[in-house]
Order: C-alpha cells, then sequence, then structure tokens
C-alpha cells in the first residue's frame, strides 16, 4: 500500500470516527432533553417484575382498550383517543419495552402479550368486560386476547388486520445502532410516516423512534410477527361477540374518524344488548 493510499484510508477513517463521535453526542443530547420534554401522561403499573405504561381517559363502560401497531405505542392513538373518551373510557398502553413501558427480564414471546395486558389492566383497576381495538399487528393480538380471556372480552374492532404488520424486520434490525449513531434521528427515515398525527402525539412517536431501547424491542416484535399473526388467526373467537372491521390509517385524521365510529358502535351495541338483557329479568 502506497504513502498516498494509506493517508487517504487514515483519513477517511478518521473522518467516520468524527461524524460517528458527533452523532452519538447529538442522539445522547436530544435523548436526555426529550426524557424530560414527554414524560409519560398515564401511570406505570407492576405486572410482575416490570412496569408497563397504561393511559386512560373519559368515563363509562364498556372500557375500550387501544392495541397498537408493531413498534408503535400508545401516542399512535393521538386523533382516536380523545375523541373515544367523549363517549366512554378509553386505556391506550404501551407493550413491554416499547414507549414509555419497562421490557422486563425474559425474551420476548408474542404469546405473553396478552397476558400481561390482562394483568396490566387488574393492576391498574380497569374492570372488564373490554371492547379492544387493534390496529394491524394490534388486531392479532386482541384476537389473541379475546380467545384466551372471553369472559373479559365485549367487542372487537379490527383495523387494517390484513397490512403489512411493520417497518422492514432487516432495516429495524439494525436501526437501534443506527439511532445510536444519530442517523435515524438526523434523516427522520422511520419517523417521518406518523407526522400526520396530531402535533403532541406526532412529537411523542418520532422521539421513540429515535430512541434504541424502543428499536430493540420493536425489532424482535415485527421479526416474530408472522408467530403473532398466526396465534391470532387460529384464535376461537366467543360465539356472539361483536366484531367490528375497518379499514383505516391512524395517522390521518379523516381516516380515524372512521376507527372513532367503528369503536363507538361496537360499544353501544354493547350497552344495547346489556340493556336488552335487563329487560328480559
Amino acid at each position: 500500500m502506497n504513502a498516498r493510499v494509506r493517508l487517504v484510508l487514515i483519513s477517511t477513517l478518521l473522518v467516520t470516527g468524527v461524524l460517528i463521535l458527533v452523532g452519538a453526542t447529538y442522539q445522547g443530547v436530544a435523548t436526555a432533553l426529550e426524557r424530560r420534554r414527554y414524560p409519560h401522561p398515564g401511570q406505570l403499573v407492576d405486572v410482575g417484575g416490570h412496569q408497563l405504561h397504561i393511559h386512560c381517559l373519559g368515563q363509562g363502560l364498556p372500557v375500550v382498550v387501544l392495541e397498537a401497531p408493531a413498534a408503535g405505542m400508545s401516542a399512535a392513538w393521538g386523533w382516536v383517543q380523545p375523541d373515544v373518551a367523549q363517549t366512554t373510557r378509553v386505556c391506550s398502553y404501551d407493550r413491554a419495552g416499547l414507549g414509555w413501558s419497562e421490557a422486563g427480564d425474559r425474551p420476548y414471546d408474542p404469546g405473553r402479550v396478552p397476558e400481561e395486558l390482562h394483568a396490566l389492566l387488574a393492576a391498574a383497576k380497569q374492570p372488564g368486560p373490554y371492547v379492544l381495538a387493534g390496529y394491524s399487528l394490534g388486531a392479532s393480538f386482541v384476537r389473541r386476547f379475546a380467545s384466551v380471556y372471553s369472559p373479559d372480552t365485549a367487542g372487537l374492532v379490527l383495523i387494517a388486520e390484513s397490512s403489512n404488520p411493520g417497518p422492514n424486520p432487516r432495516f429495524l434490525a439494525v436501526s437501534p445502532w443506527l439511532a445510536r449513531a444519530g442517523v435515524l434521528r438526523a434523516t427522520g427515515v422511520l419517523s417521518e410516516s406518523w407526522e400526520g398525527l396530531p402535533p403532541a402525539a406526532s412529537d411523542v412517536v418520532r422521539a421513540f423512534l429515535h430512541r434504541p431501547d424502543h428499536l430493540t424491542r420493536a425489532s424482535r416484535e415485527v421479526e416474530r410477527s408472522d408467530d403473532a399473526v398466526r396465534l391470532g388467526h387460529d384464535a376461537r373467537l366467543p360465539a356472539g361477540l361483536v366484531v367490528s372491521t375497518v379499514s383505516a390509517n391512524l395517522n390521518d385524521e379523516q381516516e380515524a374518524r372512521r376507527v372513532t365510529a367503528a369503536i363507538v358502535g361496537v360499544v353501544k351495541a354493547r350497552r344495547g344488548s346489556r340493556s336488552a338483557a335487563r329487560g328480559l329479568r
């Protein structure tokens, strides 16, 4: 290797090292600021060794529970949750390792998601039976919940169930490293798709899609999305359960209104059936 090639190689390595150091510093400072800027809006509840974040609004029964899409979090329901809260109580939450929730010590298992949700709702003292709404991969999780906990399920709303379950698994696998170097924050390649949410919710989702801890669990979730979809597909739903399906994008205000209407429709149907049952007594 001649001296000129060696000089170019060394210079390239030095520049790359400086860029990585600058990016990592940028990432660290921005993350520290975001931790103070975006405290969790709900409460952290112990579900057996780790805490999950749950955020509830409104009053009334049945309680609506919102299950976010792959790599998503509670803030993804920025258009829907406040509107549903005008009709009944509605809770969004963050699955283990996503958003404000702790990951816990056990490896990720899609079959455990409904178990942890059930434990969370009980510990947070949110009474069932619930109307559960799941978006994309979240629809598979609520199907599984309805099968395992049928007495605690009042209805289902399946949103964009057949859509792509999440970001590209290969890209998501390297995304924590890109986040640590500040690349994702600088380019917005993952977070730009959520810009249609209300500004406050969009800012929160964007912040967590730049966080290595969130992205590490998101990568495992997407990697095993086929298992989650299979569990949902194989789930036996209770006979007579009210199920509504809707194709919509949570990031679009107009389409999110269709989601709200579907959820409220199931809530009212549940209330109507309970009133009819009381009238027959």
